[in-house]
Protein backbone atom coordinates (compact mmCIF):
# COMPACT_ATOMS: atom_id res chain seq x y z
CA UNK A 1 0.00 0.00 0.00
CA UNK A 2 1.42 3.39 -1.00
CA UNK A 3 0.94 6.21 1.45
CA UNK A 4 0.12 9.52 -0.25
CA UNK A 5 2.58 12.31 0.45
CA UNK A 6 1.47 14.79 3.11
CA UNK A 7 1.90 18.52 2.75
CA UNK A 8 3.87 18.91 5.98
CA UNK A 9 6.13 16.68 7.99
CA UNK A 10 4.28 14.49 10.47
CA UNK A 11 4.68 16.01 13.96
CA UNK A 12 6.36 14.11 16.77
CA UNK A 13 5.44 14.19 20.46
CA UNK A 14 8.00 13.39 23.15
CA UNK A 15 7.23 11.31 26.22
CA UNK A 16 7.75 14.35 28.47
CA UNK A 17 5.25 16.42 26.45
CA UNK A 18 2.77 13.54 26.57
CA UNK A 19 3.14 13.32 30.36
CA UNK A 20 2.42 17.03 30.80
CA UNK A 21 -0.69 16.63 28.63
CA UNK A 22 -1.81 13.60 30.66
CA UNK A 23 -1.43 15.59 33.88
CA UNK A 24 -3.49 18.48 32.48
CA UNK A 25 -6.02 16.00 31.07
CA UNK A 26 -5.52 17.46 27.59
CA UNK A 27 -3.88 14.41 26.00
CA UNK A 28 -5.03 13.46 22.49
CA UNK A 29 -6.82 10.27 21.51
CA UNK A 30 -4.12 7.58 21.72
CA UNK A 31 -3.98 4.97 18.96
CA UNK A 32 -1.75 2.08 20.00
CA UNK A 33 -0.77 0.00 16.95
CA UNK A 34 1.16 -2.75 18.74
CA UNK A 35 0.02 -6.38 18.78
CA UNK A 36 -2.99 -7.03 21.04
CA UNK A 37 -0.95 -9.21 23.44
CA UNK A 38 1.59 -6.41 23.99
CA UNK A 39 -1.20 -3.87 24.44
CA UNK A 40 -2.96 -6.06 27.00
CA UNK A 41 0.22 -6.37 29.03
CA UNK A 42 1.12 -2.69 29.10
CA UNK A 43 -0.34 0.53 27.72
CA UNK A 44 -0.28 4.26 28.30
CA UNK A 45 -2.66 5.27 31.06
CA UNK A 46 -3.78 8.69 32.24
CA UNK A 47 -6.58 10.39 34.09
CA UNK A 48 -10.17 9.24 33.90
CA UNK A 49 -11.58 10.04 30.47
CA UNK A 50 -8.43 9.35 28.46
CA UNK A 51 -9.21 7.35 25.30
CA UNK A 52 -6.68 4.67 24.34
CA UNK A 53 -7.56 2.23 21.56
CA UNK A 54 -5.62 -0.68 20.11
CA UNK A 55 -5.77 -1.20 16.34
CA UNK A 56 -2.75 -3.28 15.28
CA UNK A 57 -0.36 -1.87 12.70
CA UNK A 58 -0.95 -4.70 10.26
CA UNK A 59 -4.61 -3.72 9.96
CA UNK A 60 -3.55 -0.46 8.33
CA UNK A 61 -1.34 -2.04 5.67
CA UNK A 62 -4.30 -3.04 3.51
CA UNK A 63 -6.80 -1.14 5.66
CA UNK A 64 -8.28 -4.39 6.95
CA UNK A 65 -11.62 -4.06 8.76
CA UNK A 66 -11.75 -0.38 7.82
CA UNK A 67 -8.98 0.48 10.27
CA UNK A 68 -8.61 4.05 9.04
CA UNK A 69 -12.34 4.69 9.34
CA UNK A 70 -12.25 3.55 12.99
CA UNK A 71 -9.93 6.41 13.91
CA UNK A 72 -11.85 9.61 14.81
CA UNK A 73 -11.29 12.23 12.12
CA UNK A 74 -12.40 15.10 14.35
CA UNK A 75 -9.84 14.60 17.13
CA UNK A 76 -6.11 15.02 17.56
CA UNK A 77 -4.56 11.54 17.41
CA UNK A 78 -1.27 10.29 18.86
CA UNK A 79 -0.04 7.04 17.32
CA UNK A 80 2.08 4.75 19.52
CA UNK A 81 4.03 1.61 18.68
CA UNK A 82 6.91 -0.26 20.29
CA UNK A 83 9.87 1.75 18.99
CA UNK A 84 8.50 4.42 16.59
CA UNK A 85 8.70 3.09 13.02
CA UNK A 86 5.21 1.59 12.70
CA UNK A 87 3.56 4.54 14.40
CA UNK A 88 5.21 6.97 12.01
CA UNK A 89 3.86 4.98 9.06
CA UNK A 90 0.32 4.96 10.47
CA UNK A 91 0.48 8.65 11.42
CA UNK A 92 1.60 9.52 7.87
CA UNK A 93 -1.27 7.47 6.48
CA UNK A 94 -3.83 9.16 8.77
CA UNK A 95 -2.57 12.64 7.93
CA UNK A 96 -2.92 11.86 4.23
CA UNK A 97 -6.57 11.10 5.01
CA UNK A 98 -7.06 14.43 6.80
CA UNK A 99 -6.58 13.27 10.40
CA UNK A 100 -4.57 15.51 12.73
CA UNK A 101 -2.12 12.75 13.69
CA UNK A 102 1.31 12.71 15.33
CA UNK A 103 3.43 9.88 16.70
CA UNK A 104 5.30 9.24 19.94
CA UNK A 105 9.05 9.68 19.59
CA UNK A 106 10.86 6.48 20.51
CA UNK A 107 7.62 4.54 20.83
CA UNK A 108 6.26 3.21 24.07
CA UNK A 109 9.81 2.36 25.16
CA UNK A 110 10.48 6.09 25.52
CA UNK A 111 7.38 6.36 27.70
CA UNK A 112 8.62 3.49 29.84
CA UNK A 113 12.01 5.16 30.30
CA UNK A 114 10.65 8.60 31.22
CA UNK A 115 11.72 9.89 34.62
CA UNK A 116 9.95 13.02 35.87
CA UNK A 117 11.58 15.20 38.55
CA UNK A 118 9.51 17.77 40.46
CA UNK A 119 9.74 19.64 43.76
CA UNK A 120 7.26 18.60 46.44
CA UNK A 121 8.40 20.96 49.20
CA UNK A 122 10.73 23.97 49.00
CA UNK A 123 11.53 25.62 52.32
CA UNK A 124 14.33 27.56 54.06
CA UNK A 125 15.65 24.28 55.49
CA UNK A 126 15.88 22.62 52.06
CA UNK A 127 13.58 20.69 49.77
CA UNK A 128 11.92 17.38 48.99
CA UNK A 129 12.19 16.34 45.35
CA UNK A 130 9.97 13.71 43.74
CA UNK A 131 11.45 11.45 41.07
CA UNK A 132 8.71 9.44 39.36
CA UNK A 133 8.56 6.90 36.58
CA UNK A 134 4.97 7.55 35.44
CA UNK A 135 4.66 4.60 33.05
CA UNK A 136 5.15 2.25 35.99
CA UNK A 137 3.40 4.30 38.66
CA UNK A 138 6.64 4.30 40.70
CA UNK A 139 7.59 7.24 42.92
CA UNK A 140 10.77 8.02 44.84
CA UNK A 141 12.11 11.01 46.73
CA UNK A 142 15.22 13.03 47.54
CA UNK A 143 15.56 14.99 50.80
CA UNK A 144 18.08 17.83 50.44
CA UNK A 145 19.20 20.08 53.29
CA UNK A 146 22.38 22.06 53.97
CA UNK A 147 24.35 20.32 51.23
CA UNK A 148 23.39 16.79 52.28
CA UNK A 149 20.99 14.55 50.37
CA UNK A 150 19.15 11.30 51.10
CA UNK A 151 17.42 9.24 48.42
CA UNK A 152 14.36 7.21 49.42
CA UNK A 153 13.16 4.25 47.33
CA UNK A 154 15.39 4.95 44.29
CA UNK A 155 14.34 3.43 40.98
CA UNK A 156 16.64 1.47 38.68
CA UNK A 157 18.32 4.25 36.72
CA UNK A 158 20.62 6.39 38.87
CA UNK A 159 21.17 9.42 36.63
CA UNK A 160 17.99 11.33 37.62
CA UNK A 161 19.03 11.28 41.29
CA UNK A 162 22.64 12.25 40.72
CA UNK A 163 21.61 15.06 38.38
CA UNK A 164 19.01 16.46 40.78
CA UNK A 165 21.39 16.32 43.74
CA UNK A 166 24.17 18.00 41.78
CA UNK A 167 21.78 20.69 40.52
CA UNK A 168 21.16 21.72 44.12
CA UNK A 169 24.81 21.68 45.11
CA UNK A 170 24.41 18.72 47.46
CA UNK A 171 26.18 15.42 48.11
CA UNK A 172 24.48 12.05 48.50
CA UNK A 173 25.00 10.89 52.09
CA UNK A 174 22.27 8.27 52.65
CA UNK A 175 20.30 5.80 50.50
CA UNK A 176 17.15 4.22 51.95
CA UNK A 177 14.78 1.58 50.64
CA UNK A 178 11.61 1.46 52.72
CA UNK A 179 11.59 -2.24 51.82
CA UNK A 180 13.06 -4.61 49.24
CA UNK A 181 10.76 -3.96 46.33
CA UNK A 182 9.13 -6.61 44.17
CA UNK A 183 7.82 -4.54 41.27
CA UNK A 184 11.00 -2.77 40.19
CA UNK A 185 14.76 -3.11 40.43
CA UNK A 186 16.07 -0.78 43.11
CA UNK A 187 18.68 1.82 42.26
CA UNK A 188 19.97 1.70 45.84
CA UNK A 189 22.83 -0.76 45.37
CA UNK A 190 23.93 0.98 42.17
CA UNK A 191 23.94 4.39 43.88
CA UNK A 192 26.00 2.84 46.68
CA UNK A 193 28.55 1.57 44.16
CA UNK A 194 28.69 4.85 42.25
CA UNK A 195 28.91 7.25 45.20
CA UNK A 196 30.00 5.28 48.25
CA UNK A 197 26.97 6.54 50.20
CA UNK A 198 25.68 3.81 52.53
CA UNK A 199 22.63 1.82 51.46
CA UNK A 200 20.11 1.10 54.23
CA UNK A 201 17.43 -1.58 54.43
CA UNK A 202 15.75 -3.42 57.30
CA UNK A 203 17.48 -6.77 57.97
CA UNK A 204 14.20 -8.70 57.76
CA UNK A 205 14.02 -7.66 54.11
CA UNK A 206 17.60 -8.72 53.42
CA UNK A 207 16.36 -12.32 53.22
CA UNK A 208 14.41 -13.51 50.19
CA UNK A 209 10.96 -14.39 51.59
CA UNK A 210 10.48 -17.41 49.31
CA UNK A 211 14.05 -18.69 48.78
CA UNK A 212 15.01 -17.91 52.41
CA UNK A 213 18.47 -16.89 51.20
CA UNK A 214 20.34 -13.85 52.61
CA UNK A 215 21.34 -10.77 50.65
CA UNK A 216 24.76 -10.78 49.00
CA UNK A 217 24.93 -7.02 48.44
CA UNK A 218 26.50 -4.50 50.83
CA UNK A 219 23.86 -2.88 53.04
CA UNK A 220 23.53 -1.32 56.48
CA UNK A 221 20.73 -2.62 58.68
CA UNK A 222 17.96 -0.28 59.78
CA UNK A 223 16.35 -0.49 63.21
CA UNK A 224 12.95 0.63 64.47
CA UNK A 225 13.18 4.13 65.95
CA UNK A 226 16.58 4.87 64.44
CA UNK A 227 17.11 8.55 63.60
CA UNK A 228 19.26 10.09 60.86
CA UNK A 229 20.07 13.76 60.37
CA UNK A 230 20.08 15.10 56.81
CA UNK A 231 21.14 18.71 57.24
CA UNK A 232 18.34 20.23 59.31
CA UNK A 233 15.88 17.42 58.58
CA UNK A 234 15.42 14.48 60.95
CA UNK A 235 14.50 11.12 59.43
CA UNK A 236 13.00 8.59 61.86
CA UNK A 237 12.58 4.92 60.94
CA UNK A 238 9.22 3.35 61.85
CA UNK A 239 9.07 -0.43 61.47
CA UNK A 240 5.86 -1.27 59.60
CA UNK A 241 5.64 -5.01 58.82
CA UNK A 242 2.85 -6.37 56.65
CA UNK A 243 3.57 -5.57 53.03
CA UNK A 244 6.98 -7.10 53.75
CA UNK A 245 8.47 -8.15 57.07
CA UNK A 246 11.05 -5.39 56.87
CA UNK A 247 8.95 -2.51 55.56
CA UNK A 248 9.70 0.79 57.28
CA UNK A 249 7.99 4.14 57.02
CA UNK A 250 10.27 7.17 57.31
CA UNK A 251 9.09 10.25 59.17
CA UNK A 252 10.73 13.53 58.12
CA UNK A 253 10.61 16.40 60.61
CA UNK A 254 11.93 19.86 59.73
CA UNK A 255 12.66 22.87 61.99
CA UNK A 256 9.60 24.81 60.80
CA UNK A 257 7.26 22.06 61.95
CA UNK A 258 6.91 20.32 58.59
CA UNK A 259 6.19 16.61 58.90
CA UNK A 260 6.24 14.22 55.98
CA UNK A 261 5.86 10.45 56.01
CA UNK A 262 7.53 8.38 53.30
CA UNK A 263 5.22 5.38 53.37
CA UNK A 264 6.84 3.13 50.76
CA UNK A 265 4.14 0.54 50.11
CA UNK A 266 2.58 1.01 53.53
CA UNK A 267 -0.21 3.43 52.66
CA UNK A 268 -0.93 4.87 49.22
CA UNK A 269 -3.16 7.83 48.54
CA UNK A 270 -6.06 5.59 47.50
CA UNK A 271 -5.15 2.13 48.75
CA UNK A 272 -2.41 0.31 50.67
CA UNK A 273 0.24 -2.30 49.95
CA UNK A 274 -0.84 -5.91 49.52
CA UNK A 275 0.57 -8.42 52.04
CA UNK A 276 1.02 -11.43 49.74
CA UNK A 277 4.09 -10.57 47.63
CA UNK A 278 6.29 -12.61 49.94
CA UNK A 279 4.01 -15.60 49.36
CA UNK A 280 2.52 -15.33 52.86
CA UNK A 281 -0.67 -13.31 52.52
CA UNK A 282 -2.57 -15.18 55.23
CA UNK A 283 0.27 -14.85 57.74
CA UNK A 284 1.18 -11.25 57.01
CA UNK A 285 -2.34 -9.75 56.89
CA UNK A 286 -2.59 -9.56 60.73
CA UNK A 287 0.84 -7.89 60.81
CA UNK A 288 -0.35 -5.30 58.32
CA UNK A 289 -3.47 -4.65 60.41
CA UNK A 290 -1.31 -4.14 63.50
CA UNK A 291 0.93 -1.71 61.61
CA UNK A 292 -1.96 0.31 60.20
CA UNK A 293 -3.96 0.56 63.42
CA UNK A 294 -1.32 0.67 66.15
CA UNK A 295 2.20 1.28 64.89
CA UNK A 296 1.51 4.22 62.62
CA UNK A 297 -1.18 6.45 64.22
CA UNK A 298 1.07 7.91 66.96
CA UNK A 299 3.23 9.53 64.28
CA UNK A 300 0.39 11.08 62.27
CA UNK A 301 -1.53 14.31 62.45
CA UNK A 302 -3.83 15.69 59.78
CA UNK A 303 -1.10 17.98 58.38
CA UNK A 304 1.49 15.20 57.94
CA UNK A 305 2.24 14.91 54.24
CA UNK A 306 1.88 11.33 52.94
CA UNK A 307 4.56 10.50 50.35
CA UNK A 308 3.98 7.00 48.89
CA UNK A 309 6.19 4.90 46.62
CA UNK A 310 3.47 4.14 44.06
CA UNK A 311 0.27 5.31 42.47
CA UNK A 312 -2.30 3.11 40.75
CA UNK A 313 -3.86 5.76 38.49
CA UNK A 314 -2.69 9.19 37.41
CA UNK A 315 -5.75 10.66 39.12
CA UNK A 316 -3.77 10.34 42.34
CA UNK A 317 -1.34 13.01 41.14
CA UNK A 318 -2.22 16.70 41.17
CA UNK A 319 -1.91 18.92 38.09
CA UNK A 320 1.75 19.53 38.93
CA UNK A 321 2.43 15.78 38.98
CA UNK A 322 2.93 15.57 42.74
CA UNK A 323 1.88 12.30 44.37
CA UNK A 324 1.41 13.57 47.90
CA UNK A 325 -1.44 14.65 50.17
CA UNK A 326 -1.93 15.54 53.85
CA UNK A 327 -3.00 12.67 56.08
CA UNK A 328 -6.24 14.50 56.89
CA UNK A 329 -7.16 14.30 53.20
CA UNK A 330 -5.94 10.74 52.71
CA UNK A 331 -7.91 9.32 55.61
CA UNK A 332 -11.07 10.93 54.19
CA UNK A 333 -10.56 9.88 50.56
CA UNK A 334 -8.76 6.52 50.80
CA UNK A 335 -11.79 4.25 50.98
CA UNK A 336 -9.62 1.19 51.64
CA UNK A 337 -9.09 2.55 55.14
CA UNK A 338 -12.79 2.05 55.92
CA UNK A 339 -12.09 -1.63 56.59
CA UNK A 340 -9.97 -1.12 59.72
CA UNK A 341 -12.86 -1.38 62.21
CA UNK A 342 -11.85 -4.92 63.16
CA UNK A 343 -9.14 -7.39 62.25
CA UNK A 344 -11.77 -9.82 60.98
CA UNK A 345 -13.27 -7.24 58.59
CA UNK A 346 -9.79 -6.20 57.47
CA UNK A 347 -8.72 -9.78 56.82
CA UNK A 348 -11.84 -10.49 54.76
CA UNK A 349 -11.36 -7.32 52.72
CA UNK A 350 -7.66 -7.92 52.05
CA UNK A 351 -7.79 -11.60 51.17
CA UNK A 352 -10.87 -11.04 49.02
CA UNK A 353 -9.22 -8.33 46.93
CA UNK A 354 -5.73 -9.58 46.16
CA UNK A 355 -4.74 -8.94 42.53
CA UNK A 356 -2.96 -11.52 40.41
CA UNK A 357 0.53 -12.36 41.69
CA UNK A 358 3.03 -11.47 38.94
CA UNK A 359 5.60 -14.31 38.81
CA UNK A 360 8.40 -11.91 37.84
CA UNK A 361 8.08 -10.25 41.26
CA UNK A 362 9.81 -13.24 42.85
CA UNK A 363 12.72 -12.77 40.46
CA UNK A 364 12.90 -9.00 41.03
CA UNK A 365 13.29 -9.58 44.75
CA UNK A 366 16.19 -11.92 43.96
CA UNK A 367 17.80 -9.17 41.90
CA UNK A 368 17.29 -6.59 44.62
CA UNK A 369 19.31 -8.52 47.19
CA UNK A 370 22.00 -9.61 44.74
CA UNK A 371 21.01 -13.25 44.23
CA UNK A 372 20.82 -12.61 40.50
CA UNK A 373 22.42 -10.02 38.22
CA UNK A 374 20.27 -9.49 35.10
CA UNK A 375 21.37 -8.16 31.74
CA UNK A 376 19.87 -4.86 30.62
CA UNK A 377 17.44 -6.73 28.37
CA UNK A 378 16.42 -9.02 31.24
CA UNK A 379 15.94 -6.04 33.55
CA UNK A 380 13.69 -4.37 30.97
CA UNK A 381 11.61 -7.52 30.67
CA UNK A 382 11.28 -7.95 34.44
CA UNK A 383 10.08 -4.37 34.87
CA UNK A 384 7.66 -4.34 31.93
CA UNK A 385 4.23 -3.00 32.78
CA UNK A 386 2.55 -1.13 35.61
CA UNK A 387 3.18 -1.96 39.25
CA UNK A 388 0.48 -3.97 41.04
CA UNK A 389 1.69 -3.44 44.59
CA UNK A 390 -1.61 -1.97 45.79
CA UNK A 391 -4.55 -3.98 46.97
CA UNK A 392 -7.23 -4.17 44.28
CA UNK A 393 -10.53 -2.49 45.02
Amino acid sequence: MTVPETQTQTPVMTAATLYDALLRNTAPYILDVRNPDDFARWRIEGRAGLTVENIPYYNFIEDEDGAVARVPADREVLVVCAKEGSSQFVADLLRARGVNASYLAGGILSWGHLYDTRDIVVAPWGRIVQVARPARGDVSFIVISDGAAAVIDPLRHTAPYLEAIAAHGARLTHIFDTHVHADHISGGPALNRETGAPYYVHPYDAIHPIDMLPAVIPYTALDDGQVFQIGRVELRMIWYPGHTLGQVNILAVAPDGFRGLFTGDGIFLRSFGRPDLGGKGEAWTPLLYESMTRRLPPYLDDATLILPAHFSTLDEADEAGRVAAPWGVVRQTNTSLLHLASEEEFRSFVLGNLPEFPPQYVEIKRVNIGLRIPSEAEAEELELGKNVCALAK
